[in-house]
């Protein structure tokens, strides 16, 4: 199946043997993100391909219903709801279809790690949860979670045992850090291996956080 999803690729000096799938937030592009690949310092020996896939553009009712790079619509700010279902649905399709492109072309899914960024994490946690085969990682960044309340319905056990980071910024005023402490309970409380981290910053990444992120990647990742 190809992927109707574009993206920036970032590749390493040799043959990709592992893929990160990085998922950027409302109003991003796939550019958004690609600069940070440097700055992880992961060694050449890992040989990891960067797609950064840029989400399709649509109308977002908060924005007064403006047409930008969105992985769903945002209809409310009520934290139940704030998630677009169907939209989320959608989404995860495509990056789905992203991530058997890379099977298909020889990267064993055990070596693919989906990451993402506020919108961007929603999407990776929803696909990566409940994604039937076993993946390398799920970073989950200045995020939340959709629907929580029927992941153990709906989890796929193929990667119960993959390893989840989630990091947030204490002074987060658009996805605030409760938040993403609940997403994080609700994958604690069925039993998966999920990391905590969080740095005083507000909706962004930080130095601090992109060290330990590439020290983390680095775990995962080394063959």
């Amino acid at each position: 199946m190809s992927s109707t999803l574009p993206y920036v690729e970032v590749n390493p000096k040799g043959k990709a043997d592992a893929v990160v799938i990085w998922l950027h937030g409302l109003g991003d592009s796939g550019n958004g993100f690609a600069p940070i690949v440097p700055e992880l310092k992961l060694p050449d020996s890992l040989n990891v391909r960067f797609l950064f896939p840029h989400a399709p553009v649509r109308a977002v009712t908060i924005n007064n219903g403006m047409q930008m790079r969105a992985w769903y619509d945002i209809k409310s700010l009520d934290f139940e709801n704030r998630a677009d279902v169907d939209g989320v649905t959608e989404s995860m399709a495509l990056v789905r279809a992203l991530v058997e492109e890379q099977i298909e072309n020889g990267i064993p899914s055990e070596r693919i790690l989906l990451a993402g960024f506020s919108q961007g994490g929603v999407i990776a946690y929803h696909l990566g949860l409940r994604f039937e085969h076993k993946l390398a990682g799920i970073l989950a960044l200045s995020t939340y979670m959709c629907q929580p309340e029927k992941l153990a319905e709906q989890r796929h056990e193929a990667n119960q045992n993959t390893p989840i980071l989630v990091a947030h910024g204490l002074y987060d005023e658009v996805v605030p850090c409760a938040l993403g402490k609940a997403a994080f309970n609700a994958v604690e409380s069925l039993g998966y291996p999920v990391t905590w981290r969080d740095y005083p910053m507000q909706h962004n990444v930080c130095l601090e956080e992109i060290q330990e992120i590439g020290q983390w990647l680095q775990k995962r990742l080394a063959a």
